[in-house]
């Protein structure tokens, strides 16, 4: 199944109001997608985590290295990309370019056999997930213990069992905003935060003992990714159990990580970290490890198509007659492009999102809204 064409597309959209996490403000979304077609005419999708245009760079430069390849050989073709790009790229923009070409194949592949990606990785699992509400921005007006707390409620008022909070703000104002919210959702629906690496360790540990009696899900990011000493320490001095990892890149990356057990939940990004096939391998690795694993997610219908893909297979971890099954994270900020692309957007019915059927990552492409997109 010979590749005869690569084609990049980067998209972007202007938003109707700004928002901001504890790092940055964004008054756009955007998304750099590569479909790859092979000689008997299927088209495989694939999406990489990140800068748009620097990854559509970055995707435009491996276009020589696929053309003429077969697509069916994936493991192959990842290896090659990697190897070419390894001596300047273990990290971030050449691997997240990679996650999407991976996705692309494995798009293809289960188009060409007929049957969505999980099954083609061993699945199902399970055929549908719980989802979290990802959401509770800073905006520029307002009061945010009014506007998270109400935002909040309407997430538990849909049917979402989970919401996460950002936070990273200041360890005062984190704490009344996080009591606000978990006021509002009340004790049935749990809780996550998230700071984005705002905090170093003091305040970190701070902040999770000043939530302690909250029951949090988990505290996201909360030091740098380098800092894995932080994340134990972190995790060592304060109640919440830590998450993170969606800066992190590869089984190379994670080995460290998960060597010394860093992290209570891992969180790759399957359009960051390397792809499916990459995502499977650290999955086993965590499994190995005794560690869970939730995967990041924000991009658009082809980031939630994949991040479900890989959610079907996921072993339980520990097996049990209950397993506590991962979740997925459900974005719910506005984003002009994520659904719009999609001929069928993937929606969530009480909380509840199932896994897609259809061949390959199981989503068509609506090329109308591709091009209202793109930039030149």
């Amino acid at each position: 199944m010979k590749i005869v064409d690569v084609r990049v597309h980067v998209l972007e959209a202007e938003l109707s109001q700004a928002f901001s996490w504890s790092l940055s403000w964004t008054r756009t979304r955007a998304a750099a997608l590569v479909e790859i077609e092979t000689e008997d005419g299927l088209i495989g999708w694939g999406e990489a985590y990140g800068p748009a245009r620097p990854n559509g760079a970055v995707l435009e430069a491996m276009r020589p290295l696929l053309l003429g390849a077969d697509a069916l050989a994936s493991e192959l073709l990842w290896e090659r990309l990697y190897a070419a790009f390894r001596d300047h790229g273990q990290k971030g923009l050449p691997v997240q370019a990679l996650s999407a070409v991976d996705l692309a194949l494995w798009d293809l592949k289960g188009k060409r056999f007929g049957v969505p990606a999980h099954r083609l990785m061993g699945g199902p699992v399970r055929t549908e997930v719980r989802a979290y509400a990802t959401g509770l921005y800073r905006r520029e007006r307002g009061e945010p213990r009014e506007y998270l707390a109400e935002e909040a409620a309407g997430y538990a008022a849909e049917g979402f069992t989970a919401v996460k909070l950002k936070v990273g703000f200041g360890v005062k104002e984190d704490v009344a905003i996080a009591r606000a919210v978990r006021a509002a959702i009340g004790d049935e629906v749990a809780l996550m935060i998230d700071a984005n690496h705002a905090y170093d360790a003091v305040s970190a540990i701070r902040l999770g003992r000043g939530l302690a009696d909250l029951d949090i899900g988990w505290f996201e990011e909360p030091v740098p990714p380098e800092d894995l000493d932080g994340y134990l320490e972190v995790k060592a001095r304060q109640p919440v159990p830590v998450a993170g990892g969606e800066c992190e890149f590869t089984r190379f990356g994670f080995r460290e990580v998960l060597k010394r057990r860093a992290i209570d939940i891992i969180q790759p990004d399957t359009c960051a970290a390397g792809g499916l096939s990459e995502c499977l391998k650290i999955a086993a690795m965590a499994n190995a490890h005794g560690v869970r694993y939730n995967p990041h997610v924000w991009g658009t219908g082809i980031a939630l198509a994949a991040a479900l893909q890989l959610l079907a297979v996921l072993p339980h971890n520990p097996p049990c007659l209950f397993p506590l099954e991962p979740m997925l994270e459900f974005d719910r900020t506005e984003h002009p492009i994520r659904q719009a692309i999609l001929v069928r957007p993937i929606e969530h019915q009480d909380g509840i999102v199932r896994i897609p059927e259809r061949p390959g990552l199981g989503v068509e492409i609506d090329r109308d809204a591709l091009a209202r997109f793109k930039i030149a």
